[in-house]
């Protein structure tokens, strides 16, 4: 059900960087944030770039163009180092973060894209293979981020595979399998698939987030456009509620008891935990069309926005929203 909650509960938009790129055409993936510097980092996958913004002013310092078609970025503070999924020629890249000179190399089946961080093992769990690359199935592939090695392969006998999220305190990695309609369950410690959850009556789960400490995990649909509530104890649905159109990202925050899920319709969904089994929509937030990819920082409450220009428009923006307690 939607809430009468008060406007002043919902995020409010703050800043928006529009000028580093008026050509700019196609769309954004993932941000990553350099936490020693205070760098937002945006994989430009259309445009064969990373753009590097200020993280506080939003203000654009720098143009990557070492890459072929960007997707995941992710920041390594132990080894001051950046990596880079990239399903182009190029492949996935290793960067130093200071001065972002490629420095090495993952070694992947082509089609490298969703990236996922277990800090409890410190391992990376990287996607590759699929349709887009021309395969019929997807690895999961297991990486020791300081040596850059695949230590052990998945294969997923499917030709999609998304989004990815591990328990900090378990043993399992949640893996969307869109083009069968269900969540797959990996056990860490053998890399086997050892459930299968089925999602009723939706297609397309691109999305992902956990709540580990209330075993429940969120996960977003496009066709219809839904957040699906599941028991990782049991697999079982446990509520299901309508979401933005054409959505890249939902995350959980979890300071506040809430889900955001940003759609490409131009429209924030914002959803309070009323407890692990009853969801309420607090209501939507005006963005922008385009508006698909995005991410929550937690130390500053913002959302970050990623606003791509499409196919047929150019330009782009990133925008960024205040969390409300």
């Amino acid at each position: 059900m939607t809430s009468t909650v008060s406007p002043s509960y919902l995020p409010t938009l703050v800043g928006r960087s529009t000028a580093w790129n008026p050509k700019y055409t196609g769309d954004f993936d993932h941000f990553g944030v350099d936490t020693k510097r205070n760098k937002l980092l945006l994989a430009a996958e259309d445009h064969g770039t990373v753009e590097v913004f200020d993280l506080m002013t939003g203000a654009h310092e720098k143009t990557l163009t070492t890459f072929g078609t960007p997707h995941a970025i992710l920041y390594l503070p132990r080894l001051d180092r950046f990596v880079i999924t990239d399903s182009g020629k190029g492949g996935t890249k290793i960067l130093d973060a200071a001065t972002y000179k490629v420095v090495g190399h993952i070694a992947l089946a082509p089609g490298a894209d969703s990236m996922a961080y277990d800090k409890g093992t410190n391992r990376l769990y990287i996607v590759s293979g699929g349709k887009d690359a021309g395969m019929t199935s997807c690895l999961i592939n297991e990486v020791d981020p300081a040596t850059g090695k695949v230590k052990r392969m998945l294969h997923i006998d499917a030709d999609h595979v998304e989004a990815m999220v591990p328990e900090a305190y378990g043993d399992r990695l949640f893996v969307n399998v869109p083009s069968e309609n269900l969540v797959a369950v990996v056990d860490k410690k053998t890399l086997t698939v050892v459930a299968r959850w089925p999602l009723a009556g939706a297609k397309t789960n691109l999305t992902m987030a956990l709540d580990e400490a209330d075993h429940r995990l969120f996960v977003g649909t496009r066709n219809p456009s839904k957040l699906f509530v599941l028991n990782t104890e049991t697999g079982k649905t446990v509520a299901t509620l309508d979401a933005p159109a054409t959505s890249d990202s939902l995350f959980y925050d979890k300071a506040h008891k809430r889900i955001y899920i940003a759609g490409g319709d131009g429209r924030l969904g914002v959803y309070r935990q009323d407890d692990a089994d009853r969801y309420t929509e607090l209501g939507q937030v005006a963005t922008a069309s385009g508006a698909k990819s995005g991410m929550l920082w937690a130390p500053l409450d913002r959302i970050y926005l990623a606003v791509s220009p499409g196919d047929d428009r150019r330009g782009g923006a990133v925008m960024w929203l205040r969390v409300q307690p």
